[in-house]
């Protein structure tokens, strides 16, 4: 079993029409509750990927690498 080290944390799987966000919140010393949601890759749907990730207080985003999407969900990461 592997240590928690961040109570909110978020993993992106992009696609090429979407993005599956999976948010993991809770104390460090409890199993984490988990909510996932599918985004389009429009430019509003990315903001409101990103509106979400901040509304739920993601301090850490992993993803896929990947052109033009990384770059704007980096600023989107970036309001935080």
């Amino acid at each position: 079993m592997m240590e928690a080290i961040l109570e909110r944390c978020a993993g992106l799987d992009v696609h090429q029409e979407t993005v599956v966000a999976c948010v993991l919140v809770d104390p460090l010393d409890r199993t984490p509750k988990s909510e996932t949601r599918t985004f389009g890759t429009m430019m509003k749907d990315l903001l409101a990927l990103g509106d979400w990730l901040v509304e739920l207080g993601c301090t850490h985003v992993a993803m896929e690498s990947t052109g033009v999407i990384l770059e704007t969900c980096v600023e989107c990461v970036e309001r935080l």
